[in-house]
C-alpha cells in the first residue's frame, strides 16, 4: 500500500465537490485507500474491480476523471481506456501500475492517457496529478461557457461586425471548418487570429475535442520541444513522471500555434516531419505517437521576408498555407468600429449591473477617427 491511512487523513483536504472519480483496480486495498482520500474531497466517487464493472458506471453517471489500472482481469487497462475514447469519452484518465516500462508509457500516451504513475506512490503525488487533472477539467467547462456565450452576443465565435470584410469571413470560416485542412491566419495583432481559430474549432467536427492555443514566442527555445511533444520519465535529469505534450492535450481535437514566425528553426523542422507523418515522439523515447490533430498557425508578420531571411522555412510555410486568411485592421473596417463599442459596452454594464451605456455621435465620429493602432485587443 502506498499510504497509510492515517497519511490520508494528515494531507490538507481540498474541495473538489464539483467533480466526479471512478476508481478501476482489482486490489480492494488500492480501492479503499484511494476511495477514502478522494469521498471527502469530490462530489462522487465509485470504485470497480474490472473493467466490466466499470464500463456499467460509465453507463450509469458521467465522470470527469478515470484513475484506472493497467494490469485489470480480462480486458486490460490500456485496451478498455482506448474503447472509452473511441465511443466518446472525454474525461481524464490517470493510469496506475506496479509494472511500467517504455512501451507501457508510450502506449498510454497514444491512448490519450492524461498521466501514468507507478505504484507505490504518495498520497501527494497522486493529489497532485488529480489536481492537474481537475484544473484542466475547469478550464475546459469556462472555455465551453464563454464560447457560448460569446456566441450569443456576438454571432460566430466572438466575431463582432457588419462590415463587408466579417461577413466575408463568417462565410469563409462557416465554408472550411469542416475540413481536416491546415489554416494559416495573418494579421496584425488585436485583429481576431485566435478568435477566429477558435470559430474554425467550433463549427468543425472535432468542436468536442480540445483547442489547444500555443503562443509560440511565449516558450523558450529549450523548452519548446518538450511543451509540444511531452516526454517520458527519465529522458533528462529532473524527469521523475511522465509529462502529456500539448499535442496530446489536443489529441482528436484542434492545435492553435500562434506567433508561428517566432519558432526556432529547429523547431520548424521538427513540426514538419509531424505535419507530414502525423506522428510525435516525445522527449526521451525511441518511438513515434500517431497523433490526430488540426494545426491552425497564426502570425502577425508577413512570412515572406522571413523565409527570404532564412528565418522560417519556405517548405513548413506551404505545409501550413493550405487555407490562407487575411484578417483586415480595425482601420480598414471603420464601420465595425461602432458595433464593437456597443459590444463591449454591454459586456460593462453587465458587469457592473448598471444600465447600457449610449453612444453619442460624437463619439461614433471619434472612434471611428481613430487609428486603432492595437486593433480590438
Amino acid at each position: 500500500m502506498a499510504s497509510s491511512a492515517k497519511e490520508v487523513e494528515s494531507v490538507s483536504q481540498e474541495c473538489w465537490l464539483q467533480h466526479s472519480v471512478l476508481i478501476v483496480d482489482d486490489e480492494p486495498g488500492m480501492r479503499n485507500f484511494l476511495r477514502r482520500a478522494l469521498e471527502s474531497r469530490c462530489g462522487l466517487v465509485e470504485t470497480a474491480a474490472s473493467a466490466e464493472e466499470g464500463a456499467e458506471l460509465v453507463e450509469r453517471y458521467h465522470f470527469d476523471l478515470l484513475i484506472l489500472d493497467i494490469a485489470l482481469p480480462g480486458k486490460a487497462g490500456v485496451e478498455w481506456m482506448k474503447e472509452l475514447r473511441a465511443n466518446g469519452f472525454a474525461g481524464d484518465v490517470i493510469l496506475i501500475t506496479a509494472f511500467a516500462d517504455i512501451e507501457t508509457a508510450i502506449d498510454a500516451l497514444r491512448a490519450a492517457a492524461s498521466d501514468f504513475i507507478l505504484k507505490p506512490f504518495r498520497l501527494d503525488q497522486i493529489l497532485n496529478s488529480i489536481r492537474r487533472c481537475f484544473e484542466r477539467v475547469l478550464l475546459a467547462r469556462e472555455n465551453a461557457m464563454l464560447r457560448r456565450e460569446v456566441a450569443e452576443l456576438s454571432g460566430i465565435d466572438g466575431l463582432v461586425g457588419t462590415s463587408e470584410a466579417v461577413r466575408n469571413l463568417r462565410a469563409l470560416i462557416t465554408r472550411i471548418a469542416p475540413t481536416p485542412s491546415t489554416v494559416l491566419l495573418q494579421g496584425e495583432s488585436g485583429t481576431g487570429k485566435e478568435v477566429t481559430a477558435r470559430a474554425l474549432h467550433g463549427l468543425s467536427k472535432r468542436a468536442q475535442r480540445s483547442f489547444v492555443p500555443v503562443n509560440c514566442g511565449a516558450i523558450s527555445p529549450e523548452l519548446i520541444e518538450n511543451e509540444l511533444f511531452g516526454h517520458i520519465k527519465g529522458a533528462f535529469t529532473g524527469a521523475n513522471e511522465n509529462h502529456i505534450g500539448l499535442f496530446f492535450y489536443a489529441q482528436g481535437g484542434t492545435l492553435f500555434l500562434d506567433e508561428i514566425g517566432d519558432l526556432p528553426l529547429p523547431m520548424q523542422t521538427k513540426l514538419l516531419r509531424v505535419l507530414a507523418e502525423l506522428k510525435i515522439r516525445p522527449v526521451g523515447s525511441e518511438r513515434e505517437v500517431a497523433v490526430d490533430v488540426r494545426v491552425i498557425a497564426a502570425s502577425n508578420r508577413d512570412l515572406g521576408p522571413e523565409i527570404a531571411a532564412g528565418r522560417f522555412r519556405q517548405d513548413l510555410f506551404y505545409r501550413l498555407d493550405v487555407i490562407n486568411i487575411t484578417i483586415p485592421p480595425l482601420r480598414e473596417r471603420t464601420e465595425d468600429i461602432p458595433v464593437l463599442a456597443q459590444h463591449f459596452l454591454r459586456q460593462l454594464s453587465a458587469h457592473l449591473g448598471i444600465p447600457p451605456i449610449p453612444l453619442t455621435y460624437d463619439i461614433v465620429q471619434s472612434l471611428q477617427a481613430y487609428a486603432w493602432p492595437g486593433n480590438a485587443r
